[in-house]
């Protein structure tokens, strides 16, 4: 890392040396859902980010791509580079057609820099609704870059908590775009996975045009990584909420590694063992098969064969 950048106290780097996945994941594996850090002292990390990073280069996400058998990366703008989207543009165009991107942008964007980011290889819009990491909930912006997004066909991608999507969700499926929303809306495992809370996230997804990323069993467990009391995998709280989702929505499903997995505090995961629990998840072939390859691919390279 550049001498101009000091990681964030107590950051945990991604992990270096991921096992080699037991599960063979299908040809044409989308991950949908991963980021790029710098390196910092080529794309600096912006002034106003709320957390700096390790690096984590396109070199490196490709070297893991191949590693774990994916296919492809849908590379989602990573918060501690702001609305620069170079780092993550460089990596979308270093990947050979092998990628696409999910920018960060402003209100005021031009149409012709929307145009250049089109035929880049973005395809979406990323906004954060975590309250620990912005400071005011982005609605008015949200709203207008909406508008300006959908002509493209370009889609929103929404991350938020379960508990604020009841003061959300209007506003949300109000808006003029496909939406596809980021770690199955981030659901408390400690309730029932057939209990109101979640059962409130599956009305919303039920409304239609929306896309759901069932990643991220590291964020949301409570149990952690590690296999207890006889259970033979790890992250067993999050199963019941991704096998009801993949279960009641097998077409909108869409899978990713969250690598390099940024501001972790309790433990880095093996991306290896995130690749094993596809299959506890995802527990029939056809299953796998739409939510690794034929459903990202019709939201990302449609008309393209896996």
């Amino acid at each position: 890392m550049s001498a101009a950048f000091t990681k964030t106290p107590g950051w945990l780097d991604w992990y270096r040396n991921p096992s080699r996945p037991a599960f063979r994941l299908p040809a044409g594996t989308v991950d949908t859902h991963c980021h790029v850090f710098g390196p910092g002292d080529t794309f600096p990390y912006a002034p106003e980010r709320k957390y700096t990073p390790c690096d984590a280069s396109a070199a490196q996400l490709f070297a893991l791509r191949d590693h774990l058998g994916v296919s492809r990366n849908v590379i989602v703008q990573a918060t501690c580079h702001g609305a620069d989207n170079s780092a993550m543009l460089d990596a979308v165009q270093a990947s050979g057609g092998r990628a696409r991107g999910i920018a960060t942008v402003r209100p005021d964007i031009s149409d012709a820099e929307l145009r250049r980011l089109d035929a880049a290889g973005v395809r979406g819009v990323r906004f954060n609704f975590l309250k620990r990491l912005v400071d005011t909930a982005p609605t008015e912006d949200l709203a207008t870059i909406a508008a300006r997004i959908a002509p493209l066909g370009w889609h929103v991608v929404l991350y938020f908590e379960a508990a604020d999507l009841g003061d959300l969700e209007d506003f949300f499926t109000a808006l003029p775009t496909p939406l596809v929303i980021d770690h199955m809306g981030r659901p408390d495992v400690g309730l029932p996975a057939d209990g109101p809370e979640f059962g409130r996230f599956l009305r919303f997804v039920e409304r239609g045009d929306v896309w759901v990323k069932v990643t991220c069993p590291e964020r949301l467990t409570a149990t952690g990584p590690a296999a207890l009391d006889g259970e033979p995998h790890p992250y067993r709280d999050v199963v019941p909420f991704a096998r009801r989702m993949i279960e009641e929505f097998p077409d909108a499903v869409i899978w990713g590694t969250d690598w390099p997995h940024p501001n972790l505090k309790s433990h880095m995961p093996d991306d290896g063992l995130l690749v094993d629990f596809v299959p506890q998840v995802a527990v029939t072939a056809e299953q796998r098969q739409k939510l690794l390859v034929d459903n990202p691919m019709r939201l990302y390279w449609p008309g393209e064969a896996g």
